[in-house]
């Protein structure tokens, strides 16, 4: 007997989702879901690491651990028999969590653009923003302060990560919270 209760409402082929690796896999789980024609998607970000005896550029992920990938959920089997693949984010209802468009967007936008970025702690708190001018425009997030700068920090809530840009004050709007 079929009925609504049994029926599993999964996401469309095209929603994007987070896949969780081992520690210092996700370049390797990136390159070979790409090989097997998954749309992917690892934000890297560039950074300087100084040891006691040289200095090294490095490219490191934005999101340590996390890749994300667009729709392929068809192909499970495929993508979490990839070797340093732990899991896929989030299961409800049987189905892989979904990460917002517009999250992506963001994040995107951040990384393709020209302006320094870097990993941020996760916030649940501070005031919305929204840029107004300029290559991030239309972009949400918080406002943070860090050694005197402004920083629009972007938010992965699925994964409890966020990275950070910094931004001019004159291009941010406040967003005002709901009232109910």
């Amino acid at each position: 007997m079929h009925t609504a209760e049994n029926e599993r409402e999964c996401p469309p082929r095209d929603q994007w989702h987070a896949l969780y690796t081992r520690h210092q896999h996700e370049k390797t789980v990136a390159q070979s879901l790409s090989s097997k024609g998954h749309d992917i998607f690892l934000p890297i970000y560039g950074t300087v690491h100084r040891w006691q005896d040289r200095t090294k550029q490095l490219l490191l992920p934005l999101f340590p651990s996390y890749v994300f990938i667009r729709g392929g959920m068809d192909r499970q089997l495929q993508i979490l028999s990839t070797p340093g693949l732990i899991s896929i984010v989030g299961w409800m209802n049987g189905c892989p969590a979904i990460i917002p468009q517009e999250q992506i967007d963001a994040v995107r936008l951040i990384v393709q653009g020209a302006h320094r970025f870097e990993p941020h702690p996760f916030l649940t708190c501070g005031d919305r923003i929204r840029v107004r001018n300029g290559p991030l425009r239309g972009v949400e997030g918080v406002l943070v302060r860090k050694k005197g700068l402004a920083r629009l920090v972007v938010s992965m809530e699925m994964l409890g990560r966020a990275a950070a840009v910094e931004i001019n004050v004159s291009d941010i709007a406040r967003i005002e919270p709901l009232s109910y």
